[in-house]
This record gives C-alpha cells, structure tokens and sequence, in this order.
C-alpha cells in the first residue's frame, strides 16, 4: 500500500471493512467459503475494488490476519524471563478477545486439505512464533536462558498450552497463569537474576 493510501481514511476503512468480513466467513463458514466475491458480498465492497488491494484470496485472508490480530508489544527494558511473561500474557489476552482467534481453527481445517491454505498457515506461525524465538535467542546470548537453548522447541512449548485449550478444550488460557507456565517450562541460565 502506497503512502497516499495510508492517509486516506476512505481507503482505510475500506480495507478494514474488507478484512472484518474475510475474517467474519472464515469463523462462520470456513476457509472455503472466503472467496473475493463472497467478501465483496458481506463488506458491499466492489470486487474491483478488492482486487486494487489484493491480488489473491490468500493474500486477503493472510492480510486480514495479520492486520486485524491485536499486537503485543514487548518491553525492551527488563529480564528476558520477564519480558517472555509479557508476551504470552498479551498472546493470551488475544486469543480470549479477538476475532482473529476465533478464525484459526477455519484455517487449522483448510490447511490439511489445501496446499494455498497450508502455506498461508505455515506462513502465519512462523512469523508469529519467530518473535518468541528471537526473545529466547537474546535470553541464551545474555546468559539469563541456557546457552545451548533450543528457542524453536521452547517457543513452540511456552505457546501450546495457549492455543491447545482454545483449539482442542474450547476454554481459554488464564493470562494470570502465564507466569506459572513460564517458571515450568523455560530452565534459568548461569547468569540469570536470582
């Protein structure tokens, strides 16, 4: 999206609408049912309009995921272990309050049957899990985690219990509980703060 774009708010509530109603067919139907013309339909957005702005139907629904979930922003003061806690608690949060969460199992769904859905899918968590690594990489570097840390395998435990109760239990994973999963699974370095 140009600059000019960007400071329109015609243009931008455009694309909102847009992404709301990909993201209202993908909790109410499915990753199937999103098509251009079926978000053209829920938004009263014109295709042409939709297709200035999205090439694809995987880029519209990749945008609408990415654009719409909320954002977690990390401290850049603090221990790593503290700063891990923050994070999660955020990545709690909004997996309890959002509707981009309510979308993730359409997509878990498509993603076995659909090569496109399964790309956008791999696409999706790894960046997502990519900032929790990057934090736990700094955690080893500056002694406060192991240094011989796997990052990939700890991100992907410290996020799982999260998304394991929303997907797999329908419950929601207590963002007050963050801090105790934390103590669980992530071991103390040499020099962490004791």
């Amino acid at each position: 999206m140009d600059d000019a774009a960007a400071l329109d708010p015609r243009i931008e509530r455009t694309r909102r609408v847009v992404l709301e109603a990909t993201l209202e067919l993908l909790v109410e139907c499915g990753y199937g049912a999103v098509s251009i013309e079926a978000v053209a339909a829920r938004s009263g957005v014109a295709k042409s309009t939709i297709y200035r702005h999205w090439p694809n139907r995987m880029e519209l629904v990749n945008d609408a995921f990415q654009r719409l979930k909320p954002p977690i922003a990390i401290p850049d003061e603090g221990t790593v272990r503290d700063r891990v806690v923050h994070f999660l608690e955020g990545l709690a949060q909004g997996v309890a309050a959002s509707t981009w969460s309510q979308c993730l199992p359409a997509l878990i769904d498509a993603s076995a049957r659909d090569p496109e859905a399964r790309e956008l899918h791999a696409r999706i968590a790894a960046k997502g899990r990519q900032v929790l690594v990057d934090l736990l990489a700094e955690g080893a570097a500056r002694g406060e985690l192991p240094p011989d840390l796997d990052a990939p395998l700890v991100a992907e435990a410290l996020v799982g219990p999260i998304f394991v109760r929303r997907i797999m239990f329908h419950e929601l994973f207590d963002p007050a509980d963050v801090r105790h999963l934390v103590d669980q699974l992530l071991p103390a370095g040499p020099s962490a703060p004791g």
